[in-house]
C-alpha cells in the first residue's frame, strides 16, 4: 500500500490585537488518496453529537465556544499528542517557543498549570487507546504535531519585515510546515501539504520557492477556492478555503486554538492581579481597546512597552 506524509497547517489568533498568533501543523503517515475521516470513522468524528464517545476533531470554531471550557479541545489534541504534565511541557513538546519569547513576558512568569485543565484524563486515555488500535489496524504511521507561538513584539517585527500581516502568516505557516516535514519524513518520502487559505491570497508560489529552494515550484492552479503547487514528484502543496474539512488541518486548528487560549489565561490572570475586577479579554479589536484603556495606568507604572503588549495589525 503506497503511503505518504499528510501535513495540515492552520492558525488561531490572526485577528486579535492582544495575545499571540499561533500556527500549528500536524503530520499523518497514511495511504495515498484516502480520506482520514473515513479511515478513522470508528474513532474520530467531524460532527459531534451528545453521547458520541469518538474524538471530536474539526475546525476549532466548531469545537470551542468562548466560556465553554477547554475540555473538547484538550480531549482531541491530547488523545493524538499524549497528555502533557503541564503547560511548559506542552509548549516544549511542540517546539512552540523555540526562540524563548515567553520568558520575556511578565504574564508568563510563573504560569505553569497542570494539564489537562478541563478534560478528564481517563476519558482522554480511553479515546487515545481506541485511536491507537485503529492506527495499528490500518497500518498508518504515527502522527506528529508542531506549533509556533508568535507574541506581539515578534509579530510586529515580522509584519514590518514582510509588509503585511497576511504575508507574515504565510511565511510562518510555510516555515512551520517545512520544519515538521524535516522532522518526520525521510529524503525519499512524498509529502502532501494542505494549508487553510491565508485571507484573500491566491498566489503562494514565490513564498513556497523561498522556503523550498531545492527545486522549481510548479503552479498547477491559482483560484479563489484552491491554489495547488508541486515540486518534482515528492512535494505537493494545496491552499484551500475551509481547509479544516481535512483531518490534519482540523487538528492543527484545534492545537493552535488550545495553545492560544491557555496563553490568554496567563495574560488575563496577570492583569487581574494588577487591576482587580477587570473583565478578561479574548484580545479581539473592540474588546482589546476596552481592556488596554483599563490597564493603561498600571501598564505605565509597570514599565511595559506597547510593542510587547499590542499587535500593530
Amino acid at each position: 500500500m503506497d503511503q505518504h506524509w499528510r501535513i495540515g497547517v492552520d492558525e488561531a489568533g490572526y485577528g486579535p490585537n492582544l495575545g499571540p498568533l499561533v500556527v500549528a501543523a500536524t503530520a499523518w503517515r497514511a495511504p495515498v488518496g484516502c480520506d482520514l475521516y473515513e479511515l478513522f470513522a470508528e474513532a474520530i468524528t467531524a460532527a459531534s453529537t451528545p453521547g458520541d464517545a469518538r474524538l471530536f476533531i474539526a475546525d476549532s470554531k466548531a469545537v470551542y465556544a468562548p466560556g465553554g471550557g477547554l475540555a473538547l479541545l484538550e480531549r482531541g489534541v491530547y488523545a493524538v499528542h499524549d497528555v502533557p504534565s503541564c503547560w511548559l511541557d506542552f509548549v516544549e513538546s511542540l517546539g512552540a517557543d523555540g526562540d524563548g519569547w515567553m520568558s520575556r513576558l511578565a504574564w508568563h512568569d510563573g504560569f505553569n498549570p497542570k494539564l489537562p485543565l478541563d478534560a478528564c484524563s481517563e476519558n482522554i486515555a480511553s479515546a487515545a487507546r481506541r485511536l491507537s488500535g485503529m492506527i495499528a489496524a490500518h497500518r498508518v504511521g504515527a502522527t506528529r504535531i508542531a506549533a509556533r507561538m508568535v507574541h506581539p513584539a515578534e509579530f510586529n517585527r515580522l509584519v514590518a519585515e514582510h509588509g503585511t500581516k497576511g504575508a507574515a502568516l504565510s511565511h510562518l505557516s510555510i516555515g512551520l510546515a517545512r520544519r515538521l516535514s524535516e522532522q518526520v519524513a525521510k529524503d525519499e518520502d512524498p509529502v502532501a501539504f494542505t494549508f487553510d487559505k491565508h485571507g484573500g491570497r491566491n498566489r503562494y508560489g514565490a513564498l513556497l520557492q523561498e522556503h523550498f529552494p531545492e527545486g522549481w515550484i510548479e503552479t498547477r492552479d491559482e483560484a479563489r477556492a484552491v491554489s495547488r503547487y508541486r515540486q518534482g514528484e515528492r512535494f505537493s502543496f494545496t491552499f484551500r478555503t475551509k481547509g479544516e474539512a481535512e483531518l490534519p488541518v482540523a487538528l492543527a486548528s484545534m492545537t493552535a486554538k488550545l495553545l492560544r487560549e491557555l496563553s490568554m489565561k496567563a495574560f488575563n490572570a496577570y492583569w487581574a492581579t494588577h487591576v482587580p475586577g477587570i473583565k478578561p479579554t479574548a484580545g479581539y479589536p473592540l474588546d482589546a481597546r476596552r481592556f488596554k484603556a483599563a490597564i493603561a495606568a498600571k501598564q505605565a507604572e509597570l514599565g511595559i512597552d506597547d510593542d510587547v503588549l499590542w499587535r500593530s495589525r
